[in-house]
């Protein structure tokens, strides 16, 4: 089993910049790609941006050359800074990893990111 704890929502302004994170704990030698989703109050969730093992990234066109995501180096801590912030990035963003052995996924609990002045 793999747990993640995400970290670092609330609420910020249009223009301004965060960083979220996810630790995971538990059975990490299981975990391949990590990546974070968002999901927004009648949307669907959607991926926001992805990091694999050896450090191959994928963001959404909608965040790209605003939003960097990045690993330490123990691989089990995965960060999102988010820069030039925008309202309609509002949404819960929540935490991935793959499991490398299976098909399963693994899911943190979610944060809530509110831009609005």
């Amino acid at each position: 089993q793999v747990q993640l704890v995400e970290s670092g929502g609330g609420l910020f302004q249009p223009g301004g910049s965060l960083r979220l994170s996810c630790a995971a704990s538990g059975s990490n030698f299981r975990i391949s790609t990590m990546g974070w989703y968002r999901q927004a109050p009648g949307s669907q969730r959607e991926l926001v941006a992805a990091i694999t093992n050896s450090g191959s990234t994928n963001y959404a066109d909608s965040v790209k050359g605003r939003f960097i995501i990045s690993r330490d180096n123990g691989k089990t801590t995965v960060y999102l800074q988010m820069n030039s912030l925008k309202p309609e990035d509002t949404a819960v963003y929540y935490c991935n990893a793959g499991d490398r052995y299976t098909i399963r996924e693994y899911w943190g609990q979610g944060t809530q990111v509110t831009v609005s002045s």
